[in-house]
């Protein structure tokens, strides 16, 4: 479906993508981001974010994705019925489920969801929490859904907000994860990538400080919201190449990384 990322030290057979630039919402952000070296790109679909796109929309901006590239659409608290026909109409290879973990309101990604998106290949973002264990929630969410049948292939941990936070405000606000805290807690046992507030000027040091295997960006390579900026699109990617070529944090002998 897509070609293997470039070689990297701390690349697991079994990862999804190494550098994925999210919110792309032109044809030529999309060929920019492919240019720079990104195994990835992520169309948002989530109502009220300020990068959503239509799906005519979407099927412009997959098309000028280059082969070897991962197309992810981007959902919150959407029916499976719905995730389908979008990623058919647009040409999407993934679905990266980025709603709520649990609750009531409408922008929850529950763990059936995965089971129902049986045959596509599911990526889920989760969040840090407070507490002793501050992906006990993620670790819940991963466990309910192999017991339902299905699991993603891979997690990107974002940054923390609130459980009423709307769909809209869930990703590409700017907020940063607790590093050092991804790098302390108990890996969830699936390729992880890192998300929230990663820009040129801190990938490195996230990556070193988090353990982090992958990297995902969208407000910290813009120009304006949903427009990439090409010099902060490149930078962001060879900084990030270059940090994940580089040795694995080890704080303790029992430490496998982040994913």
């Amino acid at each position: 479906m897509f070609a293997a990322a470039p070689p990297s030290a701390l690349l697991t057979d079994t990862m999804i993508f190494t550098v994925k630039i999210c919110g792309v919402t032109t044809p030529g952000d999309a060929a920019v981001a492919a240019a720079a070296g990104a195994d990835a790109i992520g169309l948002n679909f989530v109502p009220g974010s300020q990068r959503a796109i239509d799906v005519e929309q979407a099927r412009v901006v997959a098309s000028a994705i280059p082969p070897g590239v991962l197309r992810v659409g981007v959902f919150a608290g959407v029916d499976t019925a719905v995730i389908r026909r979008v990623v058919a109409a647009a040409g999407l290879d993934a679905v990266q489920l980025h709603g709520h973990l649990s609750g009531d309101g409408p922008a929850v990604d529950p763990p059936q969801r995965c089971a129902e998106l049986a045959g596509m290949t599911v990526i889920r973002a989760v969040r840090m929490e407070d507490g002793d264990d501050p992906l006990a929630a993620a670790r819940d969410w991963l466990a309910a859904a192999a017991a339902l049948g299905g699991g993603p292939a891979m997690v990107i941990v974002d940054a923390p907000v609130t459980r009423g936070t709307d769909a809209g405000r869930l990703g590409g606000t700017g907020a940063t994860v607790n590093w050092a805290a991804l790098l302390a807690a108990r890996p969830l046992g699936l390729p992880t990538a890192l998300a929230g507030g990663l820009t040129p000027e801190n990938v490195a040091e996230a990556i070193a400080a988090s353990g982090a295997l992958a990297v995902d960006t969208a407000s910290g390579v813009e120009s304006a919201p949903g427009r990439k900026d090409p010099g902060k699109v490149g930078a962001f990617v060879a900084a990030a190449r270059s940090a994940l070529a580089g040795p694995a944090p080890h704080h303790n002998p029992d430490y496998h990384g982040a994913g």
